[in-house]
């Protein structure tokens, strides 16, 4: 049996973030033995996937990203571009490959994080803590024994929720025979694609080089599309929109996050919570999560150095969820065009005071004046609704 004060279960975005910060105790405090479960290679790890986030100034994971920008570009259905540089923040791009090699290169200069692979097959709650049972890559059982156990683990389900839309994407990395890209800018969200009948549609563009970059098309909807039917709206993007010419696909990317008004249970034993996108980390309005799982972390880190009890705090604030809320209903139910919804949002507000919202960091009186530059009756309505409809589970994609 192994044990530790703290046993970390998954090795995503949110698992090797609070490894990593406990692996880095800031000073006067004491290293946390730790242990971090990882499943073998195979089905149960998940693939290569790219993170993109905001922030002012250097961050602790800059030495592994992939590239960095301070424009940002809507693109309107009918063509109109509105850009902004968002200082005194900066957008980042960091792929899951780069962010893994460097915890783990921060994690072999301390003992204090053990990793260990493992596909975790239990963790319930003990006296004085919790046990995780688990098998290796040869099926050999592996247990272990820790006063704090942060499981990171993607839900089976999910919780009731009034309204879930699906985030599902395709992303192409791409090499172009000729320079098609402004590396200095991201095209956040590129309406100029077909709208689906309730929810949107976009394009989405991070350059990495004059000629390479990763050009996605997103859709909020309720149901998932044929792989297919993303390869088309995918090749009808890069050809008829973008305009790319001769161009090579390098490598592919897709996913599914779930943008819902669910409740999410931040603690399943006394000793055993969940963080990340199964504590609730992403946002609703838009399915970014990376920010809020370094928020959420530093927290827990905080609270056990301090010898509080360690339970992840709310990952977004109760007035963004809320408004979170009011959003996805009007867009689920059609009462707001989504392409004009957002287009409007970015063509009319500065971006960087969006972002500030999307993170939860703007004031009351900032919340106001963005909430009326919304279709006002369209939202009032969908903000009533709210108060009778009834929380029910979620089919699955």
């Amino acid at each position: 049996m192994l044990d530790a004060e703290v046993a970390i279960v998954g090795a995503g975005a949110a698992g090797l973030s609070l490894a990593h910060r406990l692996a880095r105790p800031a000073p006067g405090t004491g290293p946390v033995r730790t242990i971090l479960l990882d499943a073998p290679p195979g089905p149960l790890r998940p693939p290569a996937r790219t993170w993109c986030f905001w922030e002012a100034g250097p961050g602790p994971y800059d030495a592994a990203l992939t590239a960095s920008w301070r424009r940002l570009r809507v693109h309107t259905s009918a063509g109109l571009a509105a850009q902004d540089d968002i200082a005194p923040l900066t957008y980042k791009m960091l792929r899951s490959d780069a962010f893994e090699r460097l915890v783990d290169r921060d994690l072999a200069r301390t003992g204090d994080v053990r990793r260990v692979e493992a596909a975790v097959e239990t963790v319930d709650g003990v006296a004085d803590g919790a046990e995780i049972r688990a098998r290796d890559e040869r099926g050999r059982p592996v247990t272990v024994r820790a006063r704090w156990v942060f499981d990171s683990r993607p839900l089976g389900s999910l919780p009731p929720a009034r309204t879930t839309l699906l985030q599902h994407f395709q992303g192409w990395f791409v090499r172009t025979g000729a320079p098609a890209f402004d590396p200095g800018t991201v095209e956040l969200m590129d309406f100029r694609v077909p709208q689906p009948r309730r929810g949107l549609a976009f394009g989405y563009v991070l350059p990495t080089g004059p000629r390479e970059a990763l050009v996605e098309y997103t859709e909020f909807s309720g149901a998932v599309l044929t792989p297919e039917a993303y390869d088309l709206a995918l090749r009808r993007y890069a050809e008829d929109v973008l305009k790319l010419g001769d161009f090579e696909v390098t490598a592919t990317e897709t996913g599914v996050i779930p943008m819902t008004d669910a409740r999410f249970a931040r603690q399943s034993a006394p000793s055993v919570f969940r963080i990340g996108a199964a504590g609730g980390a992403t946002r609703p309005s838009t399915g970014y999560t990376f920010s809020a799982v370094q928020r959420q972390t530093q927290a827990v880190v905080d609270a056990l150095h301090a010898g509080r009890r360690p339970v992840p705090p709310p990952a977004h604030p109760a007035r963004s969820r809320a408004m979170d809320a009011v959003m996805l209903r009007a867009l689920d139910s059609g009462r707001v065009d989504g392409a004009a919804f957002f287009a409007r949002l970015f063509t009319r507000m500065p971006m960087e005071r969006l972002l500030r919202f999307l993170d939860g960091r703007t004031r009351l009186h900032e919340d106001l004046s963005l909430g009326f530059r919304t279709p006002v009756l369209p939202m009032l309505r969908s903000a009533a609704e709210l108060s009778w409809l009834p929380r029910r589970p979620f089919p699955g994609p």
